[in-house]
């Protein structure tokens, strides 16, 4: 198992290595323009993934797929010439979704502030259901009010009858 600091320094390596190949040019007439956006190396330094964007539409994506393939074993040889590895790593191409997902979010981002827009139309415009305030508070009462139901109150008689027995 290699150092994780000996495989990302091998990946930075094989990224510049592959960059500058396809920036050289490929005599293959399906390769559209190609960005390396990132590789990704096994810890055993075995294998290497390396991630791509194409700009262009999905025929021009898929034509540039299929040339890097074909161009595989040349891009390894160029990455074998240039690298102080004992092993030349296989090499795999993925294309790399991140103009998909960064569109993709940037829909759903406006679609977001559309819907927060229309809901601060709707609450501006908002009217009560019912009582601006509907929690219940204490009643306020007059202190003429207290006073009056202080002279109204008169002791209630006690159901209890406590009838003494006369044999105890």
């Amino acid at each position: 198992m290699a150092d994780p600091a000996r495989a990302r320094k091998m990946a930075d390596r094989i990224k510049v290595i592959v960059a500058k190949r396809l920036e050289r040019g490929l005599r293959d007439p399906r390769l559209g323009f190609v960005t390396i956006t990132d590789v990704k190396v096994t810890g055993d330094l075995q294998h290497a993934s390396v991630f791509y964007t194409v700009y262009g539409n999905a025929e021009e994506r898929a034509d540039s797929a299929a040339a890097l393939k074909a161009a595989t074993g040349m891009l390894r040889s160029e990455v074998g010439k240039n690298i102080t590895a004992r092993l030349t790593p296989s090499l795999e191409f993925i294309a790399d979704a991140i103009p998909e997902n960064a569109a993709l979010i940037d829909d759903l981002l406006r679609e977001a502030r559309e819907r927060d827009t229309e809901v601060g139309e709707l609450a501006r415009t908002a009217k009560y259901a019912g009582d601006e305030d509907p929690y219940v508070k204490p009643r306020e009462y007059d202190e003429d009010d207290e006073d009056d139901e202080d002279e109204d109150e008169t002791p209630a008689p006690s159901t209890h009858a406590h009838t003494e027995d006369p044999a105890s």
